[in-house]
């Protein structure tokens, strides 16, 4: 069933559906408490004692890597926590990080923690307008930046940040008049402090605000979702309930530790101890993959969608045989894969098939990945089913969750004995979901936020009656399998009163079409549904050098033949949807989506009105 079909499906199940092995609580609930674990410094002080000589984080260093144990990571976050109190942290105050993924972020966010005060989170694409609205909003007195560059953004607005009392460099230079010091000298000063680290920790109460995340801003002013230490604790006893991940793995974190997936992780593996390799360089993932082979990794779907159209389009590129043979193997495994979801038993011959598509393809593609492979997790975004298949053929499963800043990022997990493509699985343990009447996902539990930060009207709009209102419609099957369909907010209305999900779309396009980065769905109070779609160069330039075509960006979007290879693409989507929510016309734009220039979220979403805005004329055009 599509989801433009099945949205009435959703909108009529009005039942609340639990998962695991406790009843889920309503919002402010206890279950799944352990004693004694009051706060996320306290939790990682229990990980010191537990295993203290065990790797705790890998990191980049000259040309290998260097490791840190949890002892070791005890010293440096004790030091920079006396040193940051020394400078004003405490309770009730904030100290905002504004830097990319490295270890120092990770030190930095958890000496700030246990002095008592909370993290403000800062995205390092942020402008220097962006930054001083989240350190103004958040009353954060302090600022953690990763270099000179960060700190010179701050220094151009800091005539609109007078409560910001230092700032803390990472790699850099201290100021002349003191208000930029450096990290190391922050630790340096600490030992003459003369206060009680432990007693610190010992003072925070469960409740007390942990961070604050600002949500991206797709429809306007971001606001600060206030999440307390609870609420992350949570999340790391509900993925330890799951029994998924164990201190043997190795984790591999490239998201941003500013959006609330990179931070889940980061608690998670404290929880759990399991080691943690660090590089948030984006074009280094698939060159680290292969030389740390981890066993687990989390990301966006943008990610899987890159890795998959590199795949295919190299293998167009390379025609002939090898084609041929990629594309037996494809098929192969995809009947595999949809016969191991209905619960179907392989017939010899197509376990035999598979072997040798396995043997052929697959295997070359998961060394790739450094061969040791476990646990693929998605999150962020939807990601399409046509991936999600691909991947699970190369026995590459990536496991769909689903979860909202509000919910402390993780809500939703697929699980190994029942996973199930096009859904993100059941509720973790201790969280409960519940359909509207009008289709509406709710969520409750402890993962749930303390609130909006300073906006109390929004804050009761979105926690009404104990439940997180999530803003996207979905339905649960009888599995407990939660299905999202679609952003309320987003959802296209044509003028026949039809409902289209453009997401659905989006993903179903880009998975058909190895050269798009970026496909925007458009249709809302028009007619017929159109699309704009952007190239992913890194793909479809070699594509177009090895076809004699101009791989100037420009001049490729209107070539026939780059035209031709969108047409396919949309008029395969197309065969599978009604007609109603066909994509009848198209234009390919000559520059990507992107963070910096403003169409994408920090965390790779479309900002839908920005992208609107922009190419008003052109959607227009689709209908003059």
């Amino acid at each position: 069933m599509r989801p433009a079909d099945h949205l009435a499906t959703a909108a009529s199940a009005g039942a609340t559906h639990r998962l695991g092995r406790r009843r889920g609580p309503r919002v402010g609930a206890n279950t799944l408490w352990r004693s004694g674990m009051s706060s996320i410094p306290s939790l990682l002080r229990d990980r010191i004692a537990a295993t203290p000589d065990a790797e705790a984080y890998r990191v980049p260093a000259g040309d290998g890597w260097t490791s840190l144990s949890w002892r070791e990571v005890d010293e440096r976050v004790r030091g920079l926590a006396l040193g940051l109190a020394e400078l004003g942290a405490g309770p009730g105050t904030r100290v905002s990080i504004l830097c990319s993924t490295r270890l120092e972020w990770i030190l930095c966010d958890l000496a700030v923690l246990a002095t008592g005060a909370a993290t403000t989170t800062i995205y390092p694409s942020n402008t220097a307008a962006e930054s001083a609205f989240v350190i103004t909003d958040s009353g954060s007195t302090i600022v953690i930046a990763e270099n000179d560059d960060q700190v010179a953004k701050l220094a151009s607005v800091r005539k609109e940040l007078p409560d910001v009392t230092h700032v803390i460099v990472i790699d850099g230079s201290p100021g002349e008049d003191g208000w930029v010091i450096t990290l190391d000298s922050v630790s340096r000063d600490a030992a003459a402090s003369g206060r009680d680290y432990d007693a610190m920790v010992d003072a925070i109460a469960q409740d007390d605000l942990a961070t604050l995340i600002y949500t991206s801003g797709t429809t306007g002013r971001p606001k600060g979702v206030e999440l307390t230490h609870d609420n992350w604790l949570y999340t790391g006893q509900a993925v330890r309930e799951l029994d998924l991940i164990s201190p043997d793995d190795l984790h591999f974190l490239w998201l941003p530790l500013s959006h609330s997936f990179g931070k889940l992780l980061e608690v998670v593996m404290i929880d759990l101890g399991v080691p943690t390799v660090i590089d948030g360089r984006l074009d280094k993932i698939a060159e680290n993959l292969g030389v740390v082979r981890p066993t687990l990794m989390a990301a966006a779907p943008r990610i899987f969608e890159k890795i998959h159209n590199t795949v295919v389009a190299n293998m167009h590129r390379e025609g002939g045989l090898k084609l041929r043979i990629f594309a037996w193997a494809r098929a192969t495994g995809l009947r595999v894969s949809r016969a191991r979801q209905r619960g179907a038993e392989l017939p010899i011959t197509m376990r035999a098939e598979y072997a040798l598509a396995d043997r052929l393809v697959f295997a070359k593609l998961r060394e790739r990945f450094g061969g040791r492979i476990r646990l693929f997790i998605s999150g962020a975004a939807p990601l399409s089913q046509d991936i999600a298949e691909f991947f699970d053929a190369a026995g590459l499963t990536i496991y769909e969750g689903y979860g909202l800043t509000e919910s402390s990022a993780g809500s939703f997990l697929n699980r190994p004995e029942s996973v199930k493509f096009g859904t993100v699985g059941p509720p973790f343990p201790g969280t409960e979901v519940r359909i509207a009447d009008d289709g509406e996902i709710l969520i409750g539990g402890r993962g749930i936020m303390r609130g909006y930060h300073g906006l109390p009207e929004e804050t009761a709009a979105a926690l009404q009656d104990g439940w997180l209102h999530t803003g996207d419609i979905g339905e649960v099957d009888e599995a407990g399998r939660l299905r999202i369909t679609d952003r309320k907010k987003e959802l296209i209305k044509t003028s026949g009163g039809k409902y289209v999900a453009p997401t659905y779309l989006e993903g179903r396009i880009k998975a058909a079409c190895p050269y798009a980065s970026h496909v925007f769905v458009h249709g809302d109070r028009r007619n017929y549904v159109t699309a704009l779609i952007t190239l992913d160069m890194d793909v479809a330039g070699p594509w177009a050098r090895a076809e004699s075509l101009p791989d100037d960006p420009e001049k490729l979007r209107e070539h026939p033949r780059m035209r031709e290879e969108v047409r396919k693409a949309i008029d395969q989507v197309n065969a599978g949807e009604a007609s109603y929510a066909t994509v009848k016309k198209f234009a390919i734009l000559a520059a990507d989506f992107a963070v910096e220039t403003g169409e994408l979220t920090p965390s790779l979403k479309i900002k839908r009105k920005v992208v609107e805005e922009r190419n008003a004329e052109v959607l227009d055009s689709f209908y003059t």
